[in-house]
Parts: structure tokens; C-alpha cells; sequence
């Protein structure tokens, strides 16, 4: 299994901030893969999950010509502050923020998520419509919003379904992901010992507009830094790599690569 090395919590330092320690991957790879212009599908329980998640992420892929689409499976009802409305309003302009196109797949209540066949068949047969090659959801560590285990539990087995030419009632044409990632939206989120890839997302146009998106969820900001915190955490994971700023994902499975002359140098600098 490919692992990161360091300690026994490879991608994470014994801080408030866990460092990953994996395989960097650069903002503008050397050769492109065939599969560069297929899309790529991001899942969220919540309207800012995957801008505050894998947000920077999202703007550089698609400021690199891959379709985005993000997919959010509550309408953040149970939030302390905003309404279901204006956070959908808000979920759609950091959408257009990233360069994403975006809608609702409501699979249950706001803090009732939860990990149903049902749900995981109706993600399935989302994957099959957009038929992504990348496709990025929460951890599944359980140390985080209960929403975001169940909904990360939920793509990682519709991924599966979605490739099954013989299951009965699902619409669309059988389709296998290449890669699914998952996305920490907090640091405590971040799998203790799991491998990871850091992205280098340095660029100064993807920061502007990932912190754009970031900061369009006005009424999630009222009381707490969450767009300091994310920056923070890209900052000092940039800056342990060696790189302004890095965003890390979390493989479901090893990733395979073509050859070792593909890889970059290692995502640590200190």
C-alpha cells in the first residue's frame, strides 16, 4: 500500500495544523494525461464543504480546462446562522467563483445525514450523468461533522455501484471513475496515517479566487475566521513543501502512475 513516510501519523504533525508529509503534485504537470478535459465531480454535505475543503483545488482545475461540478446533498439547514435560501445563493456565486457549474442532490436533513443504499444509488447514478475521472468527497475520519463521514462513506460506495452494468433500476450508462480523493475540511478531519498528494496551488490567481469563493458564504463567517483558517492551513502546508501555498487529498486507492520519471520531488522541506 503507498504510503507517506515520516512518523506513524504520516500525514500529520503532533500540532493544531497536521502537516501532510506525500508526494507533491505540481501546479502544471509535465505531461497531460488523456483524460485531462473529463470532468471532475466534488461532493459536499454542506454549501461550503468543498470551498473551504479542496476549494483551490477546484479553481486550479478549472482555470486548467477540466469541467467542475460540485454537488452539495443538504441545503445546511441546521447551520446557526443564514437560511436555506441565502445559502444556496451563496453556494452558487462560489460556484461561478471557482469556475465550477453546481446543483443540489438532496439526500437528507442538515446534521441527519446519513449512509443509506437509497442515497448511495441516487450518487451513483449522479456519477453516471456527469461521468467524471476524478471524483473528491469528505474523510471519513470520525472526528468531524457527522454529515461529512456519512456523504464521504456515500461516494465512495456509489463510485462502485456506478461501474455495476448489472444493477437493476439504475439509469445510465455503466461508468468507472479513475481516481476518487478525499478532502479534509478541518485539520482535526485529516486521516492520522493514510497516505495523501499535495497540490500545489501557489498560483496567485487560484488564492484570489478560491478566497473569493471562501469569503461569498458571508453568513457562515459571522462568528468564526473559517477563510483564515483554510488559508492558514494552505500556507503551512505550502510552506513545508516548500511552495506558497498546498491543498492535500486523501486517495481511496493508490494512485498509479505511468513511470517514476512522472514524479515530482517529496512534499517535505523540513
Amino acid at each position: 500500500m503507498w504510503r507517506g513516510r515520516g512518523n506513524k501519523r504520516t500525514c500529520a504533525a503532533r500540532t493544531r495544523l497536521r502537516l501532510p508529509s506525500c508526494p507533491a503534485m505540481p501546479s502544471t504537470a509535465r505531461k497531460k494525461p488523456s483524460s485531462e478535459s473529463a470532468p471532475l465531480l466534488a461532493f459536499g454535505a454542506h454549501p461550503d464543504d468543498v470551498e473551504f475543503g479542496c476549494g483551490a483545488v477546484l479553481v486550479q482545475a478549472a482555470r486548467a480546462g477540466r469541467p467542475v461540478h460540485v454537488v452539495v446533498c443538504t441545503r445546511g439547514e441546521a447551520a446557526s446562522h443564514g437560511t436555506p435560501a441565502g445559502r444556496a445563493r451563496e453556494a452558487r456565486r462560489a460556484a461561478e467563483l471557482m469556475g465550477a457549474s453546481f446543483e443540489f442532490l438532496i439526500l437528507g436533513r442538515d446534521a441527519g445525514l446519513e449512509a443509506r443504499p437509497a442515497s448511495a444509488r441516487a450518487l451513483a447514478g449522479l456519477i453516471r450523468r456527469v461521468r467524471p475521472e476524478l471524483v473528491l468527497a469528505p474523510t471519513l475520519e470520525r472526528d468531524q461533522h457527522p454529515d461529512h463521514v456519512a456523504l464521504g462513506r456515500l461516494a465512495r460506495d456509489a463510485a462502485r455501484l456506478a461501474r455495476f452494468g448489472g444493477l437493476a433500476g439504475l439509469r445510465g450508462a455503466p461508468h468507472a471513475i479513475g481516481q476518487l480523493f478525499h478532502y479534509a475540511v478541518t485539520p482535526d478531519a485529516e486521516p492520522a496515517g493514510g497516505g495523501c498528494i499535495v497540490v500545489d496551488v501557489s498560483a496567485p490567481e487560484v488564492v484570489a479566487a478560491w478566497t473569493a469563493a471562501m469569503t461569498a458564504h458571508a453568513s457562515q463567517l459571522r462568528t468564526r475566521n473559517y477563510v483564515e483558517l483554510q488559508l492558514a492551513r494552505a500556507r503551512v502546508l505550502g510552506l513545508r513543501a516548500g511552495v506558497e501555498h498546498a491543498q492535500a487529498l486523501f486517495p481511496a486507492s493508490a494512485p498509479l502512475v505511468a513511470g517514476l520519471d512522472g514524479l515530482t520531488r517529496a512534499a517535505r522541506r523540513f
